[in-house]
């Protein structure tokens, strides 16, 4: 976790390169973000030392490397450590010094060769002397990089980072999502997989039911860009993971053949926050791409190509949890009816609708889908759960909320008790769920929760917004966020225009067709 004046200190370090450097906006990130996992890799190397003791200790069996990598530390060679570069003087040539150290740790841990960030000698000694400073105090934890990242993004290049959809996901969103598809052991798949937080908090739910992440769960994803995947690379290190995460433009390239021939998926589990309501992808091109079932949407929006690669990625016992787009729950056209097929097939499982603010570069609220292919053989197949927490948050400032661990596990109890699962209360959710009438099992709760039947989804046009199924929450006038609803109103207006594409398009083409003259 990084807590608000760590971010400040950050900002202040990649400050620094602004202003004493020739890097760019979209370049200051690689750098800092080098010198904190060198940070963040000494905190835990220091750790596991403490417990093992330095390579070359004890009696007859020495304590080696070895020993470290199964501890899932980075081994670290004096000269690579944190502190040691902290202690370099003017005199030295402090950028040679921390290239060195890159390239040291790659040769000791083959998983991140290539992926270190190699170009300190581009800045002068006064500079990374004051990096190191800046960085030293900083306390790291959980899935640092992710978050600094987002920090970084939001700071230096918004623009950028909005234009895509591209953001990170916030690490209580995160939690919930792996919560609810309780990635306990299998393949896992994010096929956009940014600074890799999907990975690092299904390893932590692992841990905290008593099992060793890496040999429950294997890791796999893909990202466009080599500069993110790298970051992502640094991520799985420095929390003792590894994984094939590689580049690749997720609509045309299938790395690692996420679907067989036969339609069956090759994942346990798909976790994603993909880019939302992307414009531009060539269709013709996915043609007969079997992560495709559904068939293709007219509309040019990605959204309904991303769900059927979740979906299709899928063993059938698999499960699927992601972001999207609120507009996708009650996009019309040919997009309604790619989402019948979706629900006619039993797969989908539980909608979360998520208030705004949860995100540092946008405000929109969300959505969250679960899949559970495995769902269409149970009492469950013709039933959908759907959850309005849009009210449910801990406010941290003005512009950003989050969720509390009690609410996140309160969250994912209502949907164990939906499933006929054991809750769990190790997080203090009990008396939330006391106070909702739902300690003694599940039940439907007015502008909380409700199992709808999926006659009741066809009765709504196939629609899987929660808010038309589980009724309003009440709410007082002066809680009512003008930004919140006017953002609503420019999501509905861009969901409503491209229903006007679509349907003009299908105009022209029935006119075209009336038009023809016979040969």
């Amino acid at each position: 976790m990084v807590d608000g004046s760590a971010e400040k200190r950050l900002w202040a370090a990649a400050d620094q390169l602004w202003a004493n450097t020739g890097l760019k906006p979209a370049e200051f990130s690689a750098p800092v973000l080098g010198l904190i996992f060198l940070r963040y890799a000494e905190k835990k190397y220091a750790a596991a030392e403490k417990k093992l003791g330095p390579v070359g200790s004890g009696g007859r069996r020495k304590v080696s490397k070895d020993d470290y990598l199964a501890e899932g530390v980075i081994f670290l060679p004096e000269t690579a450590r944190f502190s040691y570069l902290l202690s370099l003087t003017e005199g030295d040539n402090i950028g040679r010094a921390v290239n060195d150290a890159m390239k040291a740790i790659e040769e000791e841990n083959p998983d991140l060769k290539g992926a270190l960030p190699r170009n300190y000698t581009r800045l002068e000694n006064w500079v990374l002397q004051e990096l190191f400073k800046l960085i030293g105090p900083v306390d790291l934890s959980g899935d640092a990089f992710g978050k600094v990242y987002e920090y970084f993004l939001g700071n230096f290049a918004l623009k950028e980072g909005q234009k895509g959809g591209v953001f990170y996901t916030p690490e209580s969103i995160v939690k919930l999502i792996v919560e609810i598809i309780e990635p306990y052991h299998g393949r896992i798949f994010d096929p956009a997989c940014g600074s890799g937080g999907m990975f690092v908090h299904s390893a932590d739910f692992v841990e905290r039911h008593h099992k060793t992440a890496m040999d429950e769960i294997s890791i796999f994803g893909t990202e466009k860009d080599q500069t993110t995947v790298n970051l992502n690379k640094m991520n799985l290190a420095v929390h003792g993971l590894s994984g094939d995460v590689r580049v690749s433009n997720t609509y045309y390239e299938d790395p690692h053949h996420a679907v067989y021939k036969n339609g069956e998926g090759f994942f346990d589990f798909v976790m994603a926050n993909p880019p939302f309501n992307v414009s531009g992808v060539d269709k013709e091109r996915l043609e007969g791409d079997p992560r495709f079932p559904f068939g293709m949407p007219k509309t040019d929006n990605a959204n309904y190509l991303w769900i059927q690669l979740f979906y299709a990625a899928l063993k059938p016992t698999g499960r699927a949890g992601f972001v999207m787009a609120n507009s996708a729950g009650d996009a019309r056209g040919s997009e309604q009816v790619i989402r019948q097929k979706l629900i006619e097939s039993g797969a989908v499982d539980v909608i979360v609708s998520v208030g705004p603010n949860f995100f540092y570069t946008v405000t929109l609220p969300c959505t969250l889908w679960f899949f559970d292919r495995a769902k269409s053989e149970t009492e469950r197949g013709d039933k959908v759960l759907f959850i309005d927490a849009r009210h449910l948050y801990r406010q941290i400032d003005r512009a950003h909320r989050d969720w509390l661990p009690e609410q996140i596990e309160f969250l994912a109890n209502i949907v164990r008790l939906y499933r006929g699962e054991e809750i769990e209360l190790d997080q203090g959710s009990e008396p939330l769920l006391a106070e909702k009438g739902l300690a003694e099992g599940y039940a439907d709760v007015p502008g909380l929760c409700k199992v709808a039947s999926r006659e009741e989804i066809e009765a709504q046009g196939w629609s899987l917004n929660p808010g038309r199924y589980v009724g309003a929450a009440a709410r007082e006038a002066e809680d009512v966020d003008f930004t919140e609803r006017l953002e609503a109103l420019a999501e509905e207006l861009e969901v409503l225009n491209a229903e006007a594409r679509e349907l003009e398009d299908q105009i022209g083409q029935n006119v075209a067709r009336l038009l023809e003259v016979p040969a």
